[in-house]
């Protein structure tokens, strides 16, 4: 057996200075990258905070509101109230493969009332977007249920929308917002700058669904819109639209408009105009239902005319209380044309030409006066300009008389031919009668109490007292409106109905009138009823809109607590039922 010898084991060298070399190498990267560390986080630390935050953090709006509008007692007309609009982020919605064929997206589509193929095609359309409106102001039920449907790229934003507790019956005075929150018609639109409020701003940090998920503080504070308050009545308003409606419905008539003014303040305390519209839905904000009537709608006045046209002839000291004018025989021609009376009323004075409606009685006041005499005072009073309310649409009415004009066209100017005035212009007028002469400017909106209310004398007080005098025998027995009286009141005013002018002249058609100033002793308001079209054969301002005025009149005075001044104490004299304007319209 051989002998097994020992062998010595080989070992490897120990090189050292590759041990080194490696070391150090190591070390060298481990100082390189704890020397790159130190250099972002502290010499880079601004700049890669900024690069991230450009990939999470945004500036986020803070939604501000419009300011309330109030009536005069504080009772709110339009406010704003939170609602939620629905907008995509495409370009996240289309990274969930087929979402557009999924229950949910179904569901979705059903939720907002949308054909399920359109939607899609029209989110297709817009596949590089990453914020696109789908609905604005959803319902708030529905918008809780999208929300449920968790749906990637589906989002929300809380806006506000306009809401108006009394809908239809101050439609025309307050008007609406658009889905962008701007005032489009009546005060909305009016005082816009002053209702909108400023947005604010607020930063946050958003994930990658566009998520806020931190807060990090309010750039900007919201301003909120600053609050209306209107001279409307919410009580007297909604008196004037029922009662109008009534009557225009009650009349077959195409519509119409009631104005209550303060006779101290100029203040309007009411405005309602037929037919009206819903402004909490868009739907019903049609043109011919939006249109604000007492100051938009143009007509030629009649006989509500007839007083000023006495206070043209008394203010040119030409003629006096006891001043007779012989009317007979009931008409006369005048250039190419017949002015006429119902009939023979003989010699009249002039509260008799008042009181009975003399065209003829008015015409030869005028063809007496000078064109200047005669044109003052309807000029005085504020026709042929707007009012000064503000609002949009608002008439300037047409008051120009040719030059050279006939004696038969100064003659119907006389009685309310031939000039145009809107609703809102003859209830100023009658104010600056009520006023004893005193023109102030007429405002939607309240004065502060015991403010000083700078007017401008424009007639005379006592033939302004003499003339509202004259008035009150209209609505007494044998009188042309004793359907506007109201008991325990006096009440001055005046009928008025004409004819609408069609090309080549007069058609068939009429616009009946009230004007009026009640108490009549003491005047606090002037109300102006117009019923435009009334159907059948009772289409005269006594029978159609001198109700109406009663109705109206009564309300407000009760509801102001206006003294009585009782009933009218002198002796009643018998009139005829009427007079023939140009064209043969009646009163």
């Amino acid at each position: 057996m051989k002998k097994v010898r020992n062998r010595k084991v080989k070992t490897v060298p120990l090189c050292t200075w590759r041990y080194y070399v490696m070391c150090v190498v190591l070390l060298c990267g481990f100082v390189a990258l704890l020397g790159r560390a130190a250099y972002l986080q502290v010499v880079s630390a601004d700049d890669l905070a900024k690069a991230g935050d450009s990939r999470s953090v945004r500036v986020k709006g803070i939604s501000s509101h419009r300011g309330l509008i109030l009536d005069r007692s504080g009772v709110e007309l339009a406010r704003s109230v939170p609602t939620e609009s629905v907008w995509l982020d495409v370009k996240t919605l289309l990274q969930t493969p087929k979402v557009l064929q999924s229950e949910k997206w179904k569901a979705f589509s059903a939720a907002l009332k949308r054909d399920e193929n359109e939607l899609n095609q029209w989110v297709m359309n817009r596949s590089e977007r990453q914020f696109v409106w789908l609905e604005r102001q959803v319902d708030p039920n529905v918008s809780l249920y999208i929300k449920r449907l968790d749906i990637k790229g589906v989002n929300f934003k809380t806006e506000y929308r306009r809401y108006y507790p009394s809908a239809e019956v101050t439609a025309h005075v307050v008007g609406f917002t658009g889905v962008d929150d701007k005032g489009l018609e009546g005060v909305e639109k009016a005082f816009d700058t002053f209702l909108t409020g400023k947005p604010g701003k607020e930063q946050v940090v958003v994930d990658l669904y566009r998520r806020v998920v931190e807060e990090r503080g309010v750039l900007a504070k919201a301003e909120q819109g600053n609050d209306l308050q209107l001279s409307i009545d919410s009580r007297i308003q909604a008196a004037a639209y029922k009662e109008l409606k009534k009557a225009v419905l009650s009349n077959g008539a195409k519509g119409g408009s009631v104005v209550v003014m303060d006779v101290d303040t100029g203040e309007v305390l009411a405005m309602a105009s037929q037919p009206s519209f819903n402004p909490n839905r868009s739907d019903s904000r049609l043109p011919e239902l939006t249109r604000n009537r007492s100051i938009t709608d143009m007509f030629e006045p009649g006989s509500t005319v007839k007083p000023l046209t006495v206070v043209s002839g008394l203010s040119s000291g030409k003629f006096d209380v006891n001043s007779e004018i012989d009317t007979s025989p009931g008409r006369m021609y005048l250039d190419y044309a017949w002015v006429r009376d119902s009939r023979n009323h003989g010699v009249l004075d002039l509260d008799g030409i008042i009181k009975k409606s003399s065209n003829m009685g008015v015409s030869k006041i005028a063809l007496e006066l000078t064109d200047d005499e005669f044109l003052r005072t309807l000029y005085a009073v504020g026709f042929g300009v707007d009012t000064g309310l503000g609002i949009q649409g608002e008439a300037q009415g047409r008051l120009s008389p040719r030059p050279n004009w006939s004696r038969h066209e100064k003659a119907t100017w006389s009685y309310g031919y031939g000039f145009m005035v809107t609703p809102m212009q003859l209830a100023q007028a009658y104010a600056v009668l009520g006023a004893g002469g005193i023109k102030r400017t007429p405002t939607l909106l309240k004065r502060p109490e015991h403010e000083e209310i700078e007017g401008e004398r424009v007639i005379q007080p006592e033939i302004a007292s003499q003339v509202v005098k004259m008035m009150e025998q209209v609505t007494q027995k044998g009188g042309t409106g004793t359907r506007a009286r109201v008991d325990g009141y006096r009440v001055a005013g005046k009928t008025g109905t004409s004819r609408k002018a069609i090309r080549g002249g007069y058609g068939d058609e009429y616009v009946t009138y009230f004007a009026g100033l009640v108490p009549a002793t003491d005047p606090k308001f002037a109300i102006v009823v117009m019923v435009d079209e009334p159907a059948g054969d009772s289409y005269y301002g006594g029978t159609v809109s001198a109700p109406v005025f009663s109705k109206v009149a009564d309300t407000a005075l009760h509801l102001l607590n206006v003294t009585p001044d009782g009933e009218l104490d002198r002796p009643a004299i018998a009139t005829a039922t009427g007079s023939v304007a140009k064209g043969g319209g009646h009163d």
